[in-house]
């Protein structure tokens, strides 16, 4: 399946991986979370902002029944076991979801730097404004409006501790529980940067080895 065309590549440390999300999973998730934040008993049933450190419009998760139902699960079990196979030879038994959940973020909204529990987690994209906003200081070459920053370490020789991500409908990233990552705000928009994350355990001895 095309998501499952994955690359492994390692800027740092830990290796990451991106896959394609599906287009009939992502206008699934979209329609759940359209219904979802019509109804206030669900959307404050679901509610995930309480647990997380985002600083955005809403946070909540989605249910496990309608994760099995649409595939989801399947899609992070497979990408999690291709990534795990790449780049590092081995082959995972386990995959237990812990929790997966929407982030709908609009203007001046934020993510500050965090990691996640588990083994591993990881971060896609279902909506992204057409516009995330000018820097204030036009000329300036790098624009981080919006952008998902990845950290690890310290800078060292020939080796920058960050990696940024400009998101775009579809891209899905998978990282360890443990690396550093925050989100930047964005401007000028009213649009909405809606984004889906995970958190899930593997084999014990996989993750320790």
């Amino acid at each position: 399946m095309s998501y499952l065309d994955l690359k492994v590549f390692k800027p740092f440390g830990p290796s990451i991986a991106k896959v394609s999300i599906p287009e009939n999973i992502i206008n699934e998730l979209n329609k759940y979370t359209d219904q979802i934040i019509k109804d206030s008993d669900k959307l404050k049933d679901l509610n995930h902002g309480k647990e997380l450190v985002g600083n955005v419009q809403q946070e909540f998760k989605l249910g496990k029944e309608f994760m099995s139902k649409i595939g989801w699960g399947e899609f992070l079990a497979k990408g999690v076991k291709s990534w795990i196979e790449e780049s590092h030879k081995k082959t995972i038994t386990q995959f237990n979801i812990n929790n997966s959940w929407i982030v709908r973020q609009y203007k001046n909204e934020y993510n500050p730097a965090h990691f996640h529990t588990g083994h591993v987690s990881g971060v896609g994209y279902l909506k992204v404004p057409e516009n995330l906003g000018e820097s204030v200081q036009t000329d300036k070459k790098n624009n981080y409006n919006g952008k998902l920053e990845l950290i690890h370490g310290s800078k060292m020789f020939l080796c920058d501790p960050q990696y940024r991500v400009k998101p775009k409908v579809g891209d899905f990233y998978f990282f360890p529980h443990y690396l550093l990552h925050t989100v930047y705000p964005f401007s000028d928009s009213k649009e909405e940067r809606r984004s889906i994350s995970f958190n899930a355990t593997v084999d014990h001895e996989i993750f320790t080895s």
